[in-house]
């Protein structure tokens, strides 16, 4: 095992909480200092776009309240210097490390911050200034972008009895992640649900004074809106690292271990993080979803403790779960690198169905809906590099 004494982890939400407890439970006893940029105690995300709109204030993650370190709240890192071993913050305070791990996530795509009425959705603060204005008496939500986030948060609007409409770029929402089938029952939940749906189109301007009154779209359409709720995508957050040397495309470039390349007292952890994954033939992927935050951070501080040459692979499984107008909607994998899709068990029109994603015969992703059953099984075959039969 690596002697490092004092580990710094930049990055305090749920990629950052696991690194920390991954540390102490391996016996590290040396110093840990916690970089987060927001204020609050470390919380669960998934329930912003459901739960919390509907008026559960529950974002609790276990855990959390066992954050005893060395927290800084409220502090971002402005500059890396990897030959002081040195991370700066936006206070102007140095801190000296041995290790270190990056946690720091991604932010949203905006549309117009400058209107009333336009919102983004990743902070709780972001959640409870759209629940705010969600049960103020606006009828037209006009959600922009139709993937997991503006899935769930046109779920919600209609259960609020809202009018909705949900524009996507895309021939059917999510068509990348979910393939031509799953994504084209999509659509048509959505739209069975109360949801009018606007395909193929981009927004190229956001209408109003200093409220929104509507959004234009690309081919010069106009859609009236009283609320606008942007899902268009994030961006790591890695600003913070120009001019220190680390590799970044799109994320951290890290090693299969996690170690960001040519490093070897700095792991990646979570959104931020770009690596290659061996069960794709070493297919660099960066993963957005809770899970591989979840188990991300844990092996990320685990091998910072080893070492680079005892450290493990991460080669987790993708996967993602939500539910879609009382849908449940799971992913596995990475659909989006198949040469080949089969409908493996049950029938959209039932709204309950598998469908199976191979690349040269062998199973690189899934996708169910309403079949918890055939995802494990699915997933377990992805693991097991099955040949699609």
């Amino acid at each position: 095992m690596t002697e490092r004494r004092k580990i710094t982890v930049v990055g305090a939400s749920l990629a950052g909480l696991r690194a920390v407890q991954s540390l102490r439970r391996e016996g590290f006893d040396g110093e840990i200092t916690v970089v987060g940029a927001e204020t609050h105690t470390p919380y669960n995300r998934p329930p912003l776009s459901k739960s919390v709109l509907h008026g559960d204030d529950d974002v609790s993650l276990p855990g959390a309240e066992e954050l005893s370190d060395d927290w800084l709240r409220g502090r971002r890192a402005v500059r890396l210097s990897p030959g002081e071993r040195e991370v700066i913050l936006d206070d102007g305070t140095r801190i000296h490390y041995d290790g270190l791990v990056v946690a720091t996530g991604v932010r949203p795509r905006r549309l117009a911050d400058h209107l009333e009425g336009v919102h983004t959705l990743r902070t709780i603060e972001d959640a409870l200034a759209l629940r705010g204005e969600l049960e103020a008496g606006y009828e037209r939500v006009v959600v922009v972008g139709g993937g997991f986030i503006g899935g769930e948060v046109a779920t919600t609007a209609r259960a609020l009895g809202l009018k909705v409409t949900l524009i996507d770029a895309g021939r059917h929402p999510m068509r990348q992640s979910l393939g031509d089938e799953a994504a084209r029952w999509l659509g048509g939940h959505h739209e069975r649900h109360g949801v009018e749906l606007i395909s193929r189109a981009r927004v190229s301007a956001v209408e109003g004074g200093d409220r929104v009154t509507g959004v234009r779209l690309d081919d010069g359409r106009s859609v009236p809106a009283d609320l606008v709720v942007a899902g268009i995508g994030v961006v790591p957050n890695t600003e913070w690292l120009e001019g220190s040397g680390l590799a970044v495309d799109d994320g951290v470039l890290a090693e299969e271990t996690l170690f960001a390349r040519g490093t070897a007292d700095i792991v990646a952890a979570g959104d931020v993080v770009r690596w290659p994954h061996a069960l794709y033939d070493n297919t660099l992927v960066r993963v957005e979803h809770w899970g591989n935050a979840n188990e991300q951070g844990a092996v990320a501080a685990r091998n910072l403790l080893t070492g680079p040459e005892g450290a493990t692979p991460y080669r987790g499984v993708p996967s993602y779960g939500t539910h879609v107008h009382g849908c449940r909607l799971q992913t596995a994998g990475l659909p989006y690198l198949a040469d080949e899709v089969r409908v493996v068990a049950g029938a959209p029109q039932d709204d309950s169905f598998a469908v199976a994603f191979a690349r040269n015969g062998v199973l690189v992703g899934a996708v169910a809906v309403n079949a918890p059953k055939e995802l494990i099984r699915l997933k377990r075959a992805i693991i097991a590099k099955e040949a699609l039969t």
